[in-house]
Formats: structure tokens, sequence, C-alpha cells
């Protein structure tokens, strides 16, 4: 623990039974089950921590390029109180000391406004249980906390491969673009002092969405890379087969999928290739557009059904909704808003194509809960391919994911589900994301045991199945 010289500074203290049950009998239960768990080994299939700072295992620069700048849960929230994202470091290409310090110093005067988030129980948590200070951030202590931070990832074992260790993380996906040559993974395997697992995940979302006025570059682009002629429907389909084989070849067992809406069509081929001639020559209009990236999504689903890769699919969101924002400071803001999203008859085409074959897999997450009781665990209480994800962006909180238990499980059970995804770019925080699913979860299966639903047994099955059988079935890893 850090020793800071502020005895009468306020303090965070985390409570040993936080987020589990009031009622001491269903508290005591809770408490069994998720000691049990505790420690269990950190599956982490799908998040967005970069594979080269494995690689590299280079010093993180400051507390600030680690802590906000890309974690966009922290900076969407502060943006809401006024405070401009560039003065956070977003879109800064260098930001100098004095603007980091600076950045940290706005965390900390606004630090009320993340009381009640689970961002406000993660970012404590990794103070106390990963930095090592518990001193609470706040206007006066902001210099306090920023320099105990800085002092800590100047130290040998804050650099990404020990704390890759120390987080007990056994696998961990990150999220690529399928051009990438993904020379950090072959580094990293081809490292024999490295015993970790880091896969590369096959993010093919903008090669699909033709209406957008940088597609015809981007399939040029992808052509390039695959050494396919993509000015067809038919070297587009090739060039993406190719290189899903390249990613699984590096070890990749999923493909990721986040657009407006979840519908999936096939083609007619020859009505396929007029839309992609139009859109190659941005003569598609925005209906079709969307017909041919519901195509494209489509063919995913059929590859998926041949090279075995799981796809996941995360529909339902408003990508960059201020426009000005990503004009000037480019994607993933926190600028993401969700939009109401159906599936019943979204996935009928691809579920009805591919829903019993033995090689296909879907996870769908969804930030619209009202979809989970509605259509999704009906869908995967009776297709094989379909897994419920977990709750994920504006969902990953302690009362969503008791409602996404209640809502999934009467009809899908547990087994049905995808285990926890962290989905995040904030390295520090991933421990005490999956520290809060698995309290969450286990005050779930307290509550069962107590009205007599679960023997404690069985409870004790599940909340271990929950941590390592179900991910590992859901993502085929």
């Amino acid at each position: 623990m850090v020793t800071l010289p502020s005895p009468v500074a306020p303090r965070i203290a985390l409570h040993p039974d936080r987020l589990l049950p009031a009622d001491p009998g269903t508290r005591s239960i809770a408490r069994e089950l998720y000691d049990a768990v505790r420690t269990a080994p950190i599956i982490s299939p799908h998040g967005h921590v970069p594979a080269r700072w494995l690689a590299e295992d280079a010093p993180f620069p400051d507390p600030t390029a680690l802590l906000i700048t890309p974690d966009h849960y922290l900076t969407r929230l502060l943006h809401a109180q006024g405070v401009p994202l560039t003065d956070l470091g977003v879109g800064v290409a260098d930001p100098s000391p004095e603007q980091s310090r600076a950045a940290f110093r706005l965390l900390c005067r606004f630090w009320p406004a993340f009381r009640g988030t689970p961002v406000k129980l993660w970012l404590e948590q990794v103070l106390v249980e990963v930095i090592g200070t518990d001193l609470m951030p706040t206007e006066d202590t902001a210099d306090l906390v920023y320099d105990a931070i800085a002092a800590r990832v100047a130290e040998p074992d804050f650099r990404p491969r020990a704390l890759y260790q120390r987080f007990g993380i056994e696998v961990l996906a990150t999220t690529d673009d399928p051009c990438d040559d993904l020379r950090h993974h072959t580094a990293l395997a081809a490292d024999p002092s490295w015993p970790g697992r880091v896969l590369p995940t096959f993010r093919p979302d903008r090669y699909l969405e033709a209406g957008r006025p940088e597609w015809p570059r981007l399939v040029d682009r992808l052509g390039e890379v695959a050494g396919v002629d993509t000015g067809t429907l038919a070297g587009w389909v090739t060039a993406m087969e190719l290189r899903r084989a390249y990613f699984a070849a590096h070890g990749a067992v999923s493909s990721d999928h986040g657009h407006r809406d979840a519908r999936m069509a096939p083609l007619d081929p020859a009505a396929g290739e007029r839309l992609y001639a139009a859109a190659r020559a941005g003569r598609a209009t925005p209906d079709e557009a969307v017909q041919l990236r519901r195509g494209l999504l489509f063919e995913m689903a059929r590859m998926a059904s041949e090279d075995g890769l799981v796809m996941t699919l995360h529909p339902g969101v408003c990508r960059d909704h201020h426009r000005d924002s990503r004009e000037r400071l480019g994607t993933d803001l926190g600028a993401d808003i969700p939009v109401t999203t159906e599936f019943t008859t979204a996935l009928h085409p691809v579920l009805n194509a591919f829903g019993t074959h033995p090689r296909f897999q879907l996870v769908v997450f969804t930030v619209d809960e009202t979809a989970f009781s509605r259509e999704l665990a009906p869908l995967a209480g009776f297709y094989p391919s379909l897994y419920v994800g977990a709750p994920w962006w504006f969902l990953d909180a302690p009362d969503a994911m008791e409602r996404y238990r209640a809502a999934v499980t009467e009809t899908a059970g547990f087994g049905r589900t995808s285990g926890f995804v962290d989905d995040t770019r904030a390295y520090l925080s991933i421990p005490a994301r999956h520290d809060t699913s698995r309290r969450a979860d286990a005050a779930y299966l307290a509550r069962l045991v107590a009205d007599h639903r679960l023997t404690l047994d069985e409870a004790h099955q599940i909340a271990q199945d929950l941590v390592t059988t179900t991910p590992r079935k859901a993502f085929r890893l």
C-alpha cells in the first residue's frame, strides 16, 4: 500500500461483501459461492486491449494515458459534465505532462458524478487493489493520487506482462481489423518466455458498411492484403474467406460484428453483384447500402458455419452519435447510444439456414434489455447454435446483471449464456469488472438457494461453470 501524507483525507473502503444480498442468511450463502470463484482464472473472450502492449511490454506512459483517455466509460460521463474530450487526452497525439496531470485533476474534481455507477466500483477497486492507494479522488487529493499512480507505473512489476500474470488472466482476446498483419500476436506466440494466451478477433464491420464514403477504399485495401481483386462481390467473399483463415491460423476463435440492426439476409447472386457494383461506384441508395450490408453479414454467417469461428453480434447501437466529435476526434469516444433492437424476425433467415449446423455458433449481445426475455432467451432455448451474450455497454452493472439472469434463466437456463465479457480498453479494470460479475452471480444464485429453487451444491457448480466452462464452450476455447 502506498503511504500518502494526508491522514485526514477521505479514504476508499472496499467492503468485502459489496454487491452481496443484505439479508444475513442469503449473504452468507452468497459469500460462500463468491469465495469459491473469487480467484478463478479470468477468461476474457471479448475485449479491446491492444496486443502490442503485451508484445512490447513497455511501461505505461502516465496515469491519464493508462486510466482515463482510453476508457470511454470515464470520458463520456466527464464530457456530460461539460469537460471537453481533448482536455482528457482524447484525440491529442502527444499530451504534455502538464496536460496529463490537468486531465487527472478533472477526473478527481468530478468524481461525485460517478456515484452509483459501476465505473466508481471498478475504479475504486483498481486504485486500492492494483495501484495500492486508498486515497479518495477529490480536488484536494488529485495530485497525490496522480503521483501515487505515476510511481507505480514506473515499477517493473507494473508492466503489461507482469500485470497479465498478476491478474490471473488465462485467455485475453483482442479486437483486430481484417487487414491487420497480427505481427504482435505472432511475436507473442513465438516468445518462449511468454506463458499467456492472447487471441486475435476478426472485426470486419468497416468492410460491410457499404454506405460509408470510405468503403470503396477499404475494400480495395482488403483485396491488396488478401491478394484478390475485390472489384466484384465474389472477389470480396474470397478475400474475406482468406483473411478469416489467416486469423484462424494465428489463434482466432471468433469474429465480432456491431451494426445498427441484427438482420442478416442472403442476396441473390446477380442482384448482389449489382448492389455491390453500385456501392463501389458511390451510386447505392441508403436502403440499398443497408440491404448489401445485411447480405454481406449473412456471408459472414455462412463462412462461420464452414470455418468454425464463433460469430458474435453486438447490434443496436447508434455509433458516434455526436457528429462534430467524430469528425474532429475519430470514433470510440463514448458517444454510442442504444436503439431499440428486434431479433426474432431479424435472425430468422440466418437461423433457418445455420441454426442447427454443427459448426455454426452465434453469441448475441444486446443493449436493449427488453429483448432478453422477449426474444433472445426463447431463441437460445431452442437453437443449439445460439447463446445469449452477457450484459455489456450500459448494462454491465450489478442491477442490470441481476435483471439479465432473471430474464434469461427461466427460459434458457444458465448454460445458454456466454459467460462474462469485459469489453474494455481499460486494462487495469479487467479484474474489477470480472469480480463485479462474480459477485452479482453469487448474489443471484444465493437467492435461488434461499428460495429452495437450487441446492447449495447445484449453485456451487453453476458458479464455477459461469466463470470457466460456460465461456470456454460459448467461444470454443
